[in-house]
């Protein structure tokens, strides 16, 4: 077996191997997310039967400095407005680049999978369990 050989081997078994880690951590997330949306489930019944009213919900720039309309009623899980769940359990990021029509239009934001802790992989003291940020909720810490 060539020199060319080996290498086109080993470059097959690395594709095949990367894929594979690929798949096993969507898969991984997929599972993380199911958990997350039976949490955010028991989140909206408890809400209700305890009187959490939901509020407006709004997007903040990158920089911090504008906040734009949404058409989104719901409940912030983060003290700086950053992240959120709406009346529906969707979970949104609620940030965006600052845009002058932005401003003026409003802007709606895309859900996203939730994940069971809310900025993992930020700066310490930056995340927090979604079970933590959700029972915050519903003490009216937040």
């Amino acid at each position: 077996m060539g020199e060319d050989d080996r290498a086109a081997q080993w470059r097959a078994r690395r594709r095949e191997a990367a894929g594979a880690h690929a798949e096993a951590l969507a898969a991984r997330q997929r599972a993380e997310s199911a958990r997350a949306r039976v949490l955010i489930t028991e989140f909206l019944a408890d809400a209700r039967a305890r009187g959490r009213t939901p509020v407006p919900l709004h997007v903040r720039s990158y920089d911090g400095r504008a906040r734009y309309r949404t058409p989104l009623e719901g409940w912030y899980l983060r003290r700086d407005e950053s992240v959120g769940i709406d009346t529906d359990g969707e979970f949104y990021v609620l940030t965006a680049p600052a845009s002058l029509v932005a401003r003026i239009r409003g802007v709606q934001p895309t859900p996203q999978d939730p994940p069971l802790v809310i900025g993992a992989g930020g700066k310490d003291g930056e995340s927090i369990d979604l079970q933590d940020a959700l029972a915050r909720v519903l003490a009216g810490e937040l």
